[in-house]
């Protein structure tokens, strides 16, 4: 590769890591074309998947300020830098790398923090984030229920207790 093809990919690869939400690197080592294929229509719209140099990719990588990435670009590495939702790419990823297990998630970043192996894979087993704000939209409107029952509560026991008086004195009288 000719030096200015090599100053043009460290430059590209600059804007992608610039323009992801979240990094991922993984091993492809033993995966064929066929499944690296496979692998990228499952991670969709939101994530480039690509095979990379890994000196170029470091070379990028210091340039942007994750240093710490350059440990684990060592033998067959292939980045998935997502745009969209980080956890739909990690559970993609996670999910091809259990019915492949030549694809091994080695580490990552999200919003310039590190992640290590394990982190991805708990990152994958989160809930979306539209089922977090479901549910969180779940909670407040319990909570605003409840509120809106205790406010009640006391306006109408006086109501009922009144009711019950008056229909004392009635048979009373």
């Amino acid at each position: 590769m000719a030096r200015s093809d090599k100053v043009a990919t460290v430059a590209e690869l600059v804007e992608q890591f610039r323009a992801a939400d979240a990094v991922l690197l993984t091993e492809y080592r033993g995966l064929t074309v066929q499944q690296l294929k496979q692998l990228r229509r499952g991670l969709g719209t939101g994530a480039h998947y690509a095979v990379v140099k890994n000196t170029l990719a470091a070379l990028a990588a210091k340039e942007v300020g994750l240093d710490f990435l350059e440990s684990d670009l060592k033998g067959p590495t292939a980045i998935a830098f997502v745009t969209g939702e980080p956890v739909e790419a990690a559970k993609t990823l996670r999910d091809f790398a259990k019915e492949n297990p030549a694809l091994v998630l080695k580490s990552g970043t999200m919003d310039g923090a590190p992640l290590s192996a394990e982190a991805v894979v708990k990152l994958a087993d989160l809930e979306s984030r539209e089922v977090l704000l479901a549910k969180a939209a779940g909670v407040l409107k319990a909570k605003i229920s409840q509120a809106a029952y205790m406010f009640t509560a006391l306006p109408s026991k006086t109501v009922r207790t009144i009711d019950a008086l008056r229909e004392k004195q009635e048979q009373a009288a």
